[in-house]
């Protein structure tokens, strides 16, 4: 019985055996952890789901593969046991090949097991070995034939930032195979579009041998770099920058929180913070703006009900955005308690994909690290993000001369798709409105 590398999330391709658990000739039982994978988002142990003997390991810990590759095999008994492959030099680097056609689809987030299937025709459907593009990789990538994609190729692609819908496919059913990518990454750019950029070793030769040191991409990099570079070149953004006024916002905090009644361990109930307070905000400026609470889906918009809110949190090796779900319907207190546990879940990768796919907005704060004014990269499929920056006392002028107030600058990044010039700063003067005037937050 085959155990297959599982699928977390729609997006998903490929995982990454970080520990295994079982060794090659020990009893498994189900409920029995075999090994821990991660994504570029999230990581998981997975059980076993028959009893038997792990009589192979096909995949070492730090080798990634393709979704439905087999990475082990149980048998009814010990026999025919085969020790672990070792782990490779660039543990990051996938097998070339494509593995053989799994027993049956799954995408729970549990080792798939199926006895091994007699010999049949390729089915184009299959889940593992024919990825449908995705609508928000590599560019307008919803396909609208169906083209499948190899795992292989669909992996070649992000490390090149090929966009799969301009490129003919040659294999059986009309799928996208890895040598179709790979013919496009010598081929010269199409009119239009940037080239991909130089190649490891012409970068390298513009520095002197031992000068630097060589640091692998892991998932996490390697999708942020693919995601930012279909951002950039396939979304049209636009920048919309305001100053607000957060001198009532301060103060409103301060009492609240010295309001907060203290436990039996002498800590207070809740402590807000200013982020709290903008999350807050931010949900109320997209309901009351509706038409920016958006995304585009190529040949139509959707409009949310909700204001799902993603928040930009800064991990080891890059970022993610987890989701505050209805953030318009909750408290101050409800939208801190849940921010802070997927903030350290968020940095522990424990995160469900739930958790973080979907929304139509973002935010990203660099105010508590003295950033007064950045402009973010809008996060596909999103319609916006609000850059936020640091509070600091600013010289305004007024009847009575020149007074000093708390002020800090926010930046709203708009894809002009959805949101025009005057819709975003209907938007930003929503947002101000609730800032300048928080009390209407705490209720």
């Amino acid at each position: 019985m085959d155990v297959l590398m599982p699928q977390l999330g729609e997006t998903v391709a490929e995982g990454k055996i970080t520990k295994w658990f079982k060794a090659a000739g020990e009893t498994v039982a189900p409920g029995d952890n075999l090994f821990e994978i991660e994504t570029d988002k999230t990581s998981m142990e997975v059980p076993a789901t028959e009893a038997g003997v792990l009589s192979e390991v096909r995949v070492a810990a730090g080798e990634v593969v393709p979704v439905g590759a087999i990475v082990a095999v149980i048998a009814a008994d010990g026999a025919g046991v085969r020790p672990a492959p070792a782990a490779s030099p660039a543990a990051a680097s996938p097998p070339r090949q494509a593995p053989a056609a799994p027993a049956r689809a799954s995408t729970a987030p549990a080792a798939a097991i199926a006895p091994q299937p007699a010999p049949q025709r390729p089915i184009a459907l299959d889940p593992f070995h024919a990825v449908r593009t995705p609508e928000r990789n590599f560019g307008p990538a919803r396909l609208a034939s169906g083209v499948a994609v190899s795992p292989l190729a669909r992996r070649l692609a992000a490390q090149a930032g090929i966009d799969l819908t301009r490129i003919t496919p040659s294999g059986a059913h009309g799928r996208i195979l890895a040598h179709d990518v790979e013919s496009a990454i010598g081929a010269p750019a199409p009119a239009g579009r940037p080239a991909a950029g130089a190649s490891a070793a012409k970068v390298k030769a513009l520095y002197a041998a031992g000068s630097y040191e060589e640091v692998p991409l892991d998932m996490m990099r390697r999708t942020i770099a693919a995601r930012l570079i279909e951002a950039k070149q396939t979304i049209p953004h636009f920048y919309l920058s305001a100053d607000v006024t957060i001198e009532r916002l301060i103060a409103v905090r301060e009492e609240a929180n010295a309001s907060a009644l203290k436990g039996t361990d002498g800590e207070p109930a809740f402590r807000l913070s200013l982020n709290d307070f903008i999350i807050k905000a931010w949900a109320l400026a997209l309901q009351r703006v509706p038409a920016a609470n958006a995304v585009w889906a190529e040949d139509r918009i959707l409009r949310f009900h909700a204001s799902d809110i993603g928040i930009a949190v800064a991990i080891e090796g890059g970022l993610i955005t987890p989701l505050i779900r209805q953030a318009e319907k909750k408290s101050l207190i409800a939208i801190s308690a849940e921010m802070r546990e997927l903030a350290e879940r968020a940095r522990t990768r424990r995160l469900k994909p739930p958790e973080y796919q979907g929304g139509a907005s973002a935010i990203s704060n660099l105010g508590m690290y003295g950033i007064r004014e950045f402009s973010a990269i809008i996060n596909p499929p999103h319609a916006t993000i609000l850059a936020v920056g640091a509070g600091e006392r600013r010289p305004v002028e007024s009847e009575d001369g020149v007074r000093f107030v708390s002020k800090m600058t926010v930046t709203l990044s708009c894809d002009h798709r959805v949101v025009d010039g005057a819709l975003g700063a209907e938007l930003v003067g929503a947002f101000r409105h609730f800032i300048e005037r928080p009390v209407g937050l705490m209720v």
